[in-house]
């Protein structure tokens, strides 16, 4: 057994979170599929650029292949929809009493706990701006709430010392009962982000068009009517809450929180998401299916109709195989399906 933390994942969020921690004293040892930034980081270290923490680490870093041993604490950031596959990979690393924690968007702890069991499955949400530039380098470029509780909500050891530890990255990090509250608030906010995505536009940008809101807010009402039938009690963060997004919300709270959301992302370096850099940039798969889909599919099971979040999977995927364009007008088809008419320009 290593007494080194496993960060499986050394992109935006984990080799941000992981360069902290290497930074406080921790033993890190980073594993990541793309064999370029293995090598810088082994070459040169992990570059954190950016106006919030700039710095520098040495660090070493494995391909998934080269792998040994086993760890009791293994941060898993890949992307949502590489979690199975990434869970396949380490779990012959995992110590039978270590932990994984998602570092990740999304609803990622129930594809853990199903491969390594809940016992073993550590809570966490994160909501700072981060992008992977190249090999070896990272940007940091917004400050955004940092979370970690056990699935079940109770205290514990092991999240006590992780929070103490994330402390040192952000002194606002949280140790909460309710990560799922978190998760699911998260959700919401993360369908407007995809929403954003099928635009060439700023996340602040979009967020502040007045005419795209009603669309938007019915979009953030589908994810909340499914979170409230899961029996989830929501969080706010960052500018985001929750409650103004309820079906029931009076429109001044929407409004209110929409303004709020527009402020923050226009502090941050990060003026787009990584869903709009993988469309745009990288020219790869969102994780859409693995974000926004367990929307519609428990929707289903409750029996509750997220047509809006079909219609932007639908639009995210057209994206993704080049058959439609990153414009404005992904937004008029998201209101057609809402069966709205927006005003133009």
């Amino acid at each position: 057994m290593s007494g080194a933390t496993l960060v499986w994942g050394a992109g935006a969020i984990g080799g941000t979170i992981g360069a902290a921690l290497i930074r406080d004293g921790e033993e890190v040892l980073f594993v990541d599929q793309d064999a370029q930034h293995v090598a810088a980081i082994n070459a040169r270290g992990l570059s954190i650029t950016g106006p919030i923490d700039a710095h520098q680490v040495r660090a070493k870093a494995l391909l998934p292949s080269e792998v040994t041993g086993s760890y009791a604490r293994i941060l898993l950031a890949v992307k949502a929809h590489h979690t199975a596959a990434a869970m396949a990979a380490l779990i012959p690393h995992l110590d039978e009493d270590g932990v994984v924690v998602s570092l990740q968007n999304g609803l990622n702890e129930r594809v853990i706990a199903a491969a390594a069991g809940r016992q073993r499955t550590l809570g966490a949400f994160v909501n700072f701006g981060a992008d992977y530039l190249e090999p070896g380098i990272v940007l940091y470029g917004g400050r955004g709430a940092v979370v970690v509780g056990e699935l079940d909500g109770r205290r514990s050891a092991r999240a006590e010392r992780l929070h103490r530890q994330l402390l040192g990255f952000d002194r606002d990090a949280i140790l909460t009962e309710n990560i799922w509250g978190f998760l699911w608030s998260k959700l919401i906010y993360g369908a407007l982000l995809f929403a954003t995505a099928v635009t060439n536009d700023s996340i602040a940008d979009v967020l502040a068009l007045q005419r795209y809101r009603p669309v938007l807010t019915a979009l953030a009402h589908e994810v909340a009517r499914v979170a409230a039938a899961e029996g989830i009690r929501l969080e706010a963060f960052n500018g985001f809450d929750p409650a103004a997004f309820q079906p029931d919300a009076p429109i001044s709270e929407t409004m209110r929180s929409f303004d709020e959301m527009v402020a923050h992302n226009r502090r941050s370096a990060k003026s787009h998401s990584g869903i709009w850099r993988d469309l745009a940039v990288r020219k790869r798969k969102t994780e859409v299916d693995a974000q926004i889909g367990p929307v519609v599919e428990i929707g289903r099971l409750h029996g509750i109709p997220t047509p809006l979040c079909a219609k932007l999977i639908d639009l995210i995927h057209r994206t993704e195989d080049a058959h439609r364009q990153l414009e404005l007008a992904g937004l008029d088809e998201l209101a057609q399906a809402a069966g709205m008419t927006v005003q133009p320009a």
